[in-house]
Formats: structure tokens, sequence, C-alpha cells
């Protein structure tokens, strides 16, 4: 059944076309309609439906049809604006999460239709031009939420703790997969299972899935502790917050809505909150600042003693350092890369503050192998290295001033055959910085130029480009031409 909102929103569209198209104002139809000018006015804003008698006049004092009028059918300049609305995205995405509400854009689109209309219609071109997915829309939208939150999320905060007094469970020690899985059974009355997910060929990218109507837990025999830790800690995470909008599967194969996609992120943080705890993070890591020589050793051992999982304890980080040491201009990477292949694949990325370098790149263009992210992963895809490889730079970016203190870590693809994958935790530095981390002032560190893509960087002695500059040169031809007809024409004028 088609809306009402939705009905009454395409009458206001085609109503205030017709009118304007007749050049006639809203004082002018209310005065040969005898109708209010408010009255028609809530009426093209889609806040109400005339009565039949009432669209009789319009009709009539409008020159057009009465079937005109009340048909769901748009010409070809609001057609867009149509299928946006029939596709319920304004709906997929809760947006009150970023303080708006569905009628400010609704309003919006009756006010200026044809400005709205363009503007819908250049996006869904940009979107299929680099093939933007929902997936991609949706991930997204959750981004610019992480990153106006400084993706820190204190009644998540709150909830680790709140759980953690309720279970008895001490924050300040490290937890065991007994210690949820204990939970999980006895307290929500889940079975896990361990055997069925390795049967399954087709799912050995897949670490668990849930099934909720016997609340069975399938879990891949392949998952070590830590990916078993995270695991039963965000199941725990969608029973202890109450979320029934979930995904099933992990790492997800699929989603039905963007709810979805926040709840899994929020389970995710709870679950990360409740393995690394806030406190005892913040102690270790002022500590660690202090140092004034950076010691890989020294920050090995400082996330070995929250968790195995260097891409969980990148993560919590991005949610400590801008809240606790006032860190936000920050950028997070995940790529993934299989041995043999010349291609980096950019799957995960976050920046605090909106600084768009480095970001992720939808031309296939090559990523620039100078990063310290790609330098990791194509040492241990190529030696096979089974333990994880580390590594820290400073980056200075060539289209730009800024400067990061990079640290990155590679490892195998536990569940695809031949991948590797490594992150990347980049800190901006700047005289604020350096007053709370002591090592960025180390002169030893090591440093390197480097740009975003091989097709824009404008190091030209680089040893490690893989690809010609194509867009940068485009872009000086361009450049170049414009500068000469402007002197053509300051001499003939």
């Amino acid at each position: 059944m088609i809306e009402e909102e939705y009905i009454r929103l395409i009458f206001g569209l085609k109503l205030k076309q017709i009118r304007t198209d007749k050049n006639l104002s809203l004082f002018g139809l209310a005065k040969i309609t005898g109708l209010s000018k408010s009255y028609l006015n809530e009426i093209e804003k889609g806040k109400k439906y005339p009565k039949r008698d009432k669209i009789v006049t319009l009709a009539e004092a409008l020159e057009t049809s009465y079937d005109n009028l009340v048909s769901l059918k748009l010409d070809k300049n609001l057609a867009p604006i149509g299928e946006i609305l029939q596709s319920r995205i304004l709906k997929e995405i809760p947006l009150d999460i970023f303080g708006i509400k569905e009628s400010d854009l609704i309003d919006i689109i009756a006010e200026a239709p044809l400005k709205v209309n363009a503007f819908i219609s250049t996006l869904f071109e940009i979107a299929k031009h680099y093939n933007l997915t929902r997936e991609s829309f949706f991930l997204a939208a959750l981004r610019s939420y992480q990153e106006a939150n400084n993706n820190y999320f204190e009644e998540i905060e709150l909830q680790v703790e709140k759980f953690a007094k309720a279970y008895s469970i001490d924050l300040s020690k490290r937890l065991k997969v007994s210690d949820l899985e204990e939970i999980l059974i006895e307290e929500y009355g889940y079975t896990i299972n361990n055997e069925e997910l390795t049967q399954h060929k087709e799912l050995n990218n897949l670490r668990s899935v849930f099934v909720p109507s016997s609340k069975t837990l399938l879990v891949s025999s392949e998952t070590d502790d830590s990916q078993r830790l995270f695991i039963y800690a965000k199941e725990i995470a969608y029973n202890f917050l109450n979320i029934t909008d979930r995904l099933y599967t992990f790492s997800w194969i699929k989603f039905d809505s963007f709810d979805q996609v926040l709840n899994n992120f929020m389970a995710s943080y709870f679950a990360g909150a409740l393995l690394i705890p806030r406190k005892e993070l913040v102690t270790a890591l002022k500590s660690f600042f202090e140092e004034k020589i950076y010691n890989s050793q020294k920050f090995q051992t400082l996330m070995y003693r929250f968790t195995d999982s260097p891409e969980t304890f990148f993560q919590r980080l991005t949610n400590v350092l801008p809240k606790d040491f006032n860190l936000k201009n920050l950028f997070f990477l995940r790529f993934s890369h299989k041995a043999g292949r010349d291609y980096y694949q950019l799957t995960k990325e976050l920046h605090i503050t909106n600084l768009l370098e480095p970001h992720a790149n939808e031309r296939n263009e090559h990523y620039c192998r100078r990063w310290v992210s790609i330098r990791t992963l194509g040492e241990i895809a190529q030696e096979g290295k089974e333990n994880p490889v580390f590594d820290t730079q400073i980056s200075s970016y060539v289209h730009t001033d800024n400067e990061y203190f990079v640290f990155s870590s590679a490892t195998k693809d536990p569940f695809r055959s031949g991948y590797y994958r490594s992150i990347a935790l980049g800190i901006m530095i700047s005289a604020h910085s350096q007053s709370k981390i002591t090592f960025f002032n180390d002169e030893k560190l090591k440093r390197s130029r480097v740009g975003v893509t091989c097709e824009t960087c404008a190091i030209a002695d680089c040893k490690e480009r893989v690809a010609p500059p194509r867009a940068l040169e485009r872009k000086e031809r361009f450049q170049l031409t414009d500068k000469v007809v402007e002197a053509i024409r300051e001499k003939y004028k």
C-alpha cells in the first residue's frame, strides 16, 4: 500500500509545478479558487490532501483534468524525486541521528522541486559513474555519523561499565573466552556450535552465524581466541543493549536496512570497549606517549596486554585518542591484498576531522606504494610471514602541508587463503600532538614523502611509482590551456 504521506507530497509537487508553469502565485490561485493561501501552501508542502470538491475546483482553475492532478505519475522533470521518495531511502536512514527531521527534507523538496531534482539526478549520475552501491552509501553515512561524534560514544562506554558491574567482570584484567561464553550460555540461553560452519566450504569466509529462533551461535572452528572473544562480546552487546534489528552473520554478507548497519557498529563498539577498557588503555597510553624514543617492541607489548588483534586495538585507539587526548586529526585505513597481485583494495576508512588525505579512490587508481600500510602488506605477502609485521613512519603529503605519524600492522587473512590485510592509524603531527606524544620529536623516526595515488602524484623521482601521473598531467594541460586562452583574451580585448 502506498503511504498517504507519499500521495500527499506527490499531489503537492504536481500542484505547485502546474501553478508555477502558469505563472500563478499562491495569492493568485487562492483568489480564483476561493481557497485560503495558507491552506494551498500546506497542500503544496504535502501536509494536507484536499477533498474531492476542492480538487475539482483546483483542476478547473488551473485548466487541467481531475485525473491528471490525482495521478501519481510524474513528468520527466519530477520523476527522479518520485523515485527517491518511493525508494524509501529517507525511511531507511535514521535522519534523527544527524539531527535532521524527514519533514525538513520534504519541505526542501517541496520548496524547490526542480533544483532538488537536478541535485538528485547529479548524485545518481555520480553514483553510477563510480559504481557506488547501496552498501557504499550506507557505509558512507555510517562514517559520517562516526566522524560527527569523533567516533566516541559515551552512552556505550557507560553500558560496558554497567555490564561489567552486573556480571562481576574485572575490567582491569584481560578477558578469557570462557568468561563470555559462560554468560552467553547461562544468562542468554545460547547454544554454541563449533562444527557446522566448517562443513560448508561456501561459508569459509564467515566467522559466525546466529540462528535467533533457537539461539544457536555457529562459530567457525578456525577462529582464534581473539576472534572468538570479539564474536562473543558482540552477541552480548546485542542482548544487553536490547538490539533486535541486527545482522546474523560475521563478518556480514548482506543487510536489509541502515539500522542494521548502525546497530552492527554499536555492537562492535561495545565489544571493543569491553575487550579493551577505556580507563586501563588511557593510563597505559599516557605512559607510552611519554617515551622520548619510539620503541616498536613496547608498542606491541602495550597492544598484546589487551588483545592479540591489531585491528581491534587500532580501532579502539580511534575512540580514546579524540576523547582523552584531544587528538582528533587522525585516520584509520584497512587494506586487503592477494599475494602475487599488484592490487591493493582499501576496504575500510575513517577520518575523524574529514581531512581528505589519505582517502579512498573509486577510479581504480594505484594507491601510493610509499604508504607504510602498503609497504607492510607487500612485505608480509611477499615473504609469507606467519606473525604480524609492524612498522611506522612520518608521512609528508605532497599535496598539502600535512604530516602524519602512522602506525601500521599487516597480518594473514585467516579466512581467505593467499590473502593478507593491513591496518594503519595516522595521527597528524602538530604542536598539540607533539605536546601529547613526546616521541613525535624523535629525529630518528623514518620519514617519507607520499602521495595519494600514482596517477595524481607530483613526486617526479619516485622509484616506487607503478603508474604514470596521468590525472595530474591532464590537470596541468587544462591549466596551461586556460593560461594561454587568458593571455590571448588579454591581447585582443
